[in-house]
């Protein structure tokens, strides 16, 4: 029989991380093994790819979590950010904030020239009756009521929504180049929207 001193050397004293631990390390072995056949199981490599492997998962976890917080704040911004500040803006109609986002363009002014852009973009919409422009609302009221008229219109409002909440409330400087894209995606919108309202 036994002597119970004996017993207490056979058992297994490690933590539940060390025992965790093993058997991955094991187990990555014997993967390995399986795998390749040249490959002789060693806990130091089994080791070594075990920390790789956990590093890059660490790594894409801390990417995923930043984007989807940055994507997260910039939906609550969207939410809450008014595009129209004054009665003025919303008492100009779109061709007025065209013709002003032009001047703007032309002083260098990028960021003021999106801002009149996109405020063309939404007083076109209300004349077209796809949505309602009031002081009071937010950029979402508004993707809202385009998702009612058209899903893929309010899809592409969206995304010239969020550009023009990143500059409107400094968050982006707006570069040159930028500004041509925006112009020229605001600009195509308009007149494919004209084009086909009167063929």
């Amino acid at each position: 029989m036994e002597q119970p001193e004996y017993q207490v050397y056979y058992e297994d004293n490690r933590s539940l991380f060390e025992k965790l631990w093993d058997q991955a390390q094991s187990w990555l072995a014997d993967l390995l093994a399986n795998w390749f056949s040249s490959f002789e199981p060693s806990s130091g490599v089994a080791n070594g790819i075990l920390i790789s492997v956990i590093v890059v998962v660490v790594v894409l976890l801390v990417g995923a979590i930043f984007i989807v917080g940055r994507n997260y704040r910039r939906k609550q911004d969207f939410r809450d950010n008014k595009p129209l500040q004054s009665i003025n803006e919303i008492n100009w109609s779109f061709k007025n904030h065209l013709a002003e986002a032009k001047r703007q363009e032309e002083l260098q002014q990028y960021s003021l020239s999106t801002r009149h852009l996109f405020l063309a973009l939404l007083l076109y919409f209300h004349e077209k009756e796809w949505l309602e422009a009031r002081i009071w609302k937010t950029n979402w009221e508004y993707y809202d009521e385009l998702t009612r008229v058209n899903q893929s219109s309010a899809e592409q409002f969206y995304n010239l929504a969020l550009i023009f909440d990143e500059v409107a409330y400094g968050e982006r400087t707006m570069e040159q180049t930028e500004l041509v894209q925006y112009k020229n995606e605001v600009m195509n919108w308009l007149e494919e929207t004209e084009y086909s309202n009167h063929s």
